[in-house]
C-alpha cells in the first residue's frame, strides 16, 4: 500500500500541473493563429489523446496486477511463467496499431504542409497569390528580404493576413532555427542548404518569433516579430518603405553580418539592397569573395560559438 501511494502522488501532480499552467497566459504552441499551426495543433492533440490512452491502460493494468497478484493473493503465482499465446499476440499487435494511428496522420500532415495553405483573405485581393520572403539568420539577428518588392527588414517582417507566405530560409554563419509558435512549427536554417517553410496568419496581429536552436552568446536576443496586416495595409507599407526608408548599402550589409545584437530599437528597414544580398552567401563564401578568392560551396569551417571579443556586443 505504501508503494502504491508513492506512485499515485507524482501521477496526481502531473495531472494538476497543466491545470495550474492554464491560469497563466496562453501557451503559444497551443494557440494556433493560422492553418499551418492549426494542423500541427490537431496533430499534437491527437498524439496527447493516444499517449493518455496508453497511460490509462497501463495504470489500470498496474492496479489490477497489484490487486490480483499482490502479497495476499500470490499463492501459486509464477513470475517466470511463459507461453501465453493470446497475451503475446495482444502486446505485439497493440503497439503496432498505436504506431500506425500516430504515423498516418503525421505523414499526411507533413505532406500537406509542404504545399501552400489555402488563402483565407478577400478573394479579390489574394486569389492565387502568395508572398515569398527570404530569411537569413545571422549571429544574432534575422534579415528578411522581399525579392518581389526589393526591400529588406531586420528583426521584423510584415505579411498580409490570409495570404500564404513562403519563407526561404538560409544561414549566414551558425546553424539556427526559425520559429513562430502561433503560426507554425520551426524549421532549421543552414548554410548551402535552403529550407522552405509555408506560414499564414488568419487575421491581423503581431506574432512573436524566435530562434529555437542555440547559436552562441547572443542567442537569447535573437527574436523577431511577424506583423500580420490587411492586404491594403501591406501594399501601402511597401510603398512607404520604398519612398521614405534608406537603401541598404554594401557597407551597412557587412556590418549587419557581424556577430552582435542591435541596439534598441532592434529593427531596421531598407528601401532596397545591393545585388550581393540576393546571393545568400555564407560566411566562408563572403570572406573568400572579400579576399578576391574563388567562392567555395563546401561547408563552413572553424565556427566559433563564443566569438570572444565580439559575441553579445551591441552595435553603436
Amino acid at each position: 500500500m505504501k508503494n502504491l501511494k508513492t506512485i499515485i502522488k507524482p501521477a496526481f501532480l502531473l495531472l494538476v500541473l497543466p491545470m495550474i499552467a492554464g491560469c497563466s497566459d496562453k501557451i503559444a504552441v497551443l494557440n494556433p493563429q493560422g492553418p499551418v499551426a492549426r494542423s500541427q495543433y490537431h496533430l499534437i492533440i491527437w498524439s496527447l489523446i493516444m499517449m493518455s490512452l496508453v497511460l490509462a491502460i497501463v495504470l489500470i493494468l498496474f492496479v489490477y496486477v497489484l490487486a490480483r497478484f499482490g502479497r495476499k493473493n500470490s499463492k501459486g503465482f509464477d513470475p517466470n511463467d511463459t507461453g501465453n499465446r493470446k497475451l503475446e499476440i495482444i502486446w505485439m499487435i497493440v503497439p503496432v496499431v498505436i504506431c500506425v494511428l500516430l504515423a498516418v496522420p503525421t505523414v499526411k500532415t507533413l505532406f500537406a504542409l509542404s504545399h501552400p495553405p489555402k488563402a483565407t483573405a478577400a478573394p479579390a485581393q489574394t486569389a492565387g497569390k502568395t508572398l515569398t520572403i527570404d530569411v537569413t539568420s545571422v549571429q544574432w539577428k534575422w534579415l528578411f528580404r522581399y525579392p518581389g518588392q526589393k526591400i529588406e527588414t531586420v528583426n521584423y517582417v510584415v505579411i498580409p493576413a490570409g495570404t500564404p507566405v513562403k519563407f526561404r530560409l538560409h544561414a549566414y554563419d551558425a546553424m539556427n532555427a526559425f520559429w513562430v509558435p502561433e503560426l507554425g512549427g520551426q524549421q532549421y536554417t543552414m548554410t548551402d542548404m535552403p529550407m522552405n517553410l509555408w506560414l499564414q496568419a488568419d487575421k491581423p496581429g503581431n506574432y512573436s518569433g524566435r530562434s529555437s536552436n542555440y547559436s552562441g552568446r547572443g542567442f537569447a536576443h535573437m527574436t523577431f516579430t511577424v506583423m500580420s496586416r490587411s492586404a491594403d495595409y501591406f501594399d501601402s507599407w511597401v510603398k512607404d518603405v520604398k519612398a521614405n526608408k534608406p537603401a541598404l548599402t554594401h557597407v551597412k550589409y557587412m556590418q549587419l553580418l557581424e556577430p552582435n545584437v542591435l541596439n534598441k530599437p532592434q529593427t531596421l528597414t531598407f528601401s532596397s539592397y545591393p545585388e550581393i544580398v540576393a546571393k545568400d552567401l555564407n560566411k566562408a563564401q563572403m570572406d573568400a569573395l572579400m579576399a578576391g578568392k574563388p567562392i567555395e560551396t563546401d561547408s563552413m569551417h572553424g565556427m566559433d560559438m563564443k566569438n570572444d571579443g565580439k559575441g553579445g556586443h551591441h552595435n553603436d
